[in-house]
């Protein structure tokens, strides 16, 4: 397949405008010259559902206050946990999370005028336990991490952003945890922000596996990643790497390890992390360390810590240097699995698994703190969250 030929570009009504904001991604900013009537922002939750329940919801989000409405929900997946979104917004594609051969990946289309979601097709992962899902840079592939199957899936898209037949990348190894660590466990797959390379993290061998892309050329058929090229980054035996996000900088990166509680700050240029600080984000040793994110303007960076003493640590980022203090720390409900922080960074919203609701904590953009707003949103086990912003311009006089 021609990885150009596969990209897909939808296009878009001259009175709609789409602007995707996916973790870890720098908020858009709108033309200042274009004449804005309203701004609908809906927030898209993943979870751990049975498929009788609507295990994927839509809520139109108000980034103004705070305020959410449910929209609609989606039946008939089991355990979507996690989610991605093409950048028109048109396209969500979410892992099935199973620990057998069920395992899969599904296409839906994203109606964004009536907020609602269709399932297009599934296929599967041909690794257990898929718990994380990507795009890649030209939206011609999709990827899952498969925890339990020791491996990564690769899947071709059609013309019209369809799931083709994955083929998986398979790893061998253990780390020192009999119990955490027996066999590889991915948990992230993701890409550096100038494209150059795939970002795997093995939580189950203490590794980031890193595998260049290939450069798309016209009319000659290329695979995404030059495996033949591929290296790995080791971390401290027992770290557990589980996710990673990058400053909008684009030249540093933080990496959270799920059972050393520790967050790895690397400078990033060209194809090289070079590790630069380690520094505490669960000072209980609880091993359940969940998510993390910049913040859009770059200044901090939050890391939610699960099992005990639940909640986000909060760290200041020097604007020289990437380097990290932590400045706070803010307790949330149960299990802070996944969160996600408005495009403006005005609010940051965090998944309490256990606790069956959404949480809306206010955001200091000055001292980093978060401040519980009382805002809940009820839901049954959520476990991703993801923002489309919508734009709709008003008509020209």
């Amino acid at each position: 397949m021609n990885r150009l030929s596969a990209s897909f570009r939808t296009p878009l009504a001259t009175a709609l405008i789409v602007l995707l904001f996916l973790c870890g991604c720098n908020a858009t900013r709108r033309n200042s010259a274009t004449a804005s009537t309203a701004d609908t922002c809906y927030l898209l939750v993943g979870s751990y559902a049975p498929v009788q329940e609507e295990g994927i919801k839509v809520y139109a989000f108000d980034p103004e206050s705070g305020n959410s409405r449910y929209v609609s929900g989606l039946r008939g997946l089991s355990n979507p946990s996690y989610l991605t979104v093409s950048r028109d917004g048109t396209k969500v594609y979410a892992v099935g999370e199973e620990n057998d051969s069920t395992s899969c990946a599904h296409t839906l289309s994203f109606d964004i005028t009536t907020g609602r979601l269709t399932l297009v097709n599934t296929r599967p992962t041909h690794g257990a336990a898929p718990c994380y899902i990507t795009l890649s840079p030209e939206e011609d592939y999709v990827l899952t991490a498969n925890y339990m199957g020791a491996n990564i899936t690769l899947f071709p898209l059609d013309a019209q952003g369809c799931l083709q037949p994955g083929s998986t990348i398979d790893f061998s190894g253990h780390g020192p945890d009999p119990e955490r660590q027996e066999q590889p466990h991915l948990h992230c797959v993701t890409f550096t922000p100038d494209n150059r390379l795939l970002l795997a993290n093995d939580l189950g061998t203490d590794r980031i596996h890193c595998f260049p892309l290939c450069t798309p050329q016209p009319d000659r058929e290329l695979p995404l990643l030059d495996t033949s090229a591929a290296f790995d980054i080791e971390l401290p035996a027992g770290t557990g790497p589980r996710h990673l996000d990058f400053a909008p900088d684009g030249h540093h990166a933080y990496l959270l390890g799920e059972l050393s509680g520790e967050v790895h700050a690397f400078a990033y240029d060209a194809g090289t992390l070079t590790h630069v600080q380690t520094l505490c984000a669960d000072t209980l040793q609880a091993r359940g360390s969940a998510d993390i994110h910049v913040s859009p303007d770059g200044r901090y960076l939050y890391a939610s810590n699960r099992l005990q003493g639940d909640g986000v640590a909060i760290f200041r980022i020097d604007d020289h240097d990437g380097t990290l203090t932590k400045v706070g720390y803010c307790p949330t409900g149960s299990h802070p699995r996944n969160f996600v922080i408005t495009p403006d960074g005005r609010y940051l919203l965090v998944a309490c698994r256990d606790s069956n609701e959404i949480q809306l904590y206010a955001r200091d953009s000055v001292s980093g703190a978060l401040t519980d707003t009382g805002t809940r949103i009820e839901t049954a086990r959520p476990v991703c969250l993801k923002f489309v912003l919508r734009v709709i311009s008003s008509p020209q006089k």
